[in-house]
């Protein structure tokens, strides 16, 4: 049993090194590429997993401020586009809007741990709401948390009571 173990786990790390690959676990797909996910999901699958997310967030107490009401829309169309270029689709986010630079873009807003959490856990709501196979589920889901770690440019205690409102955010 340990030598079964120890033989899969030297298999994924062989193969995330030499492919890229991600990991799927529960799968009889071991290995997914993130270009699959758009052929398993479609434009169609990412557009309930981005309205799924963007139905949250007017009632947010931490999001919702971030984000200007008049721009959900476009906020969700961009995090779309987005997400389907990222994935194996359309390159329409390129296109529109060049390079994601998703650092430079985001770092003149707050984003703190606790943002950074609740933002994933929105985002983990729609995918479980958005019925997407499992293991476009789980390569997204390591995606978006990967991701969202990557993005915070402030400590808590930035945001303590009494500093500066947020400005409001524009993802992508």
């Amino acid at each position: 049993m340990q030598a079964d173990v120890a033989q899969l786990a030297e298999r994924l790390i062989r193969n995330q090194q030499v492919t890229g690959s991600i990991p799927v676990v529960g799968s009889s797909n071991l290995f997914m590429e993130e270009t699959e996910v758009f052929t398993l999901l479609g434009e169609a699958g990412f557009a309930r997993l981005t309205a799924a997310f963007y139905r949250q967030i007017p009632q947010d107490d931490i999001l919702g401020p971030m984000y200007p009401a008049a721009d959900l829309e476009g906020a969700e169309q961009r995090l779309r586009n987005f997400l389907i270029f990222r994935f194996g689709g359309p390159a329409r986010y390129i296109e529109q809007r060049g390079h994601p630079r998703l650092r430079q873009r985001h770092f003149r807003f707050p984003i703190t741990q606790a943002a950074r959490d609740r933002w994933i856990l929105l985002m983990m709501r729609a995918i479980e709401t958005s019925e997407l196979p499992d293991e476009a589920a789980q390569c997204l889901s390591r995606f978006f948390a990967e991701t969202a770690t990557f993005l915070i440019n402030q400590s808590e205690s930035v945001s303590a009571p009494g500093a500066a409102p947020p400005q409001t955010l524009r993802w992508h």
